[in-house]
């Protein structure tokens, strides 16, 4: 889902949230490029931190959970 609207957080929450993808992919890949297996493990660490990072994006930018949802009912 694409949000073009400036004003709208949730395109702001999808560019970070790519950003944050990228980023993970990135280390993910990188887990192979080098021996140091505390480098390995550290940039595994870092992809799996920024894809539950990712995942919360997503939850706040389709409101699936119940903290990101509208609360106009309960006021």
């Amino acid at each position: 889902m694409q949000f073009d609207d400036e004003s709208d957080p949730r395109h702001h929450a999808q560019k970070i949230r790519q950003m944050l993808n990228d980023t993970a992919e990135h280390a993910r890949s990188d887990v192979s490029k080098v021996s140091d297996p505390k480098a390995q493990a550290l940039f595994e660490t870092t992809a799996e931190v920024l894809k539950g990072l990712v995942k919360a994006f997503e939850d706040f930018e389709q409101k699936r959970e119940r903290a990101w949802a509208d609360n106009t009912s309960n006021r």
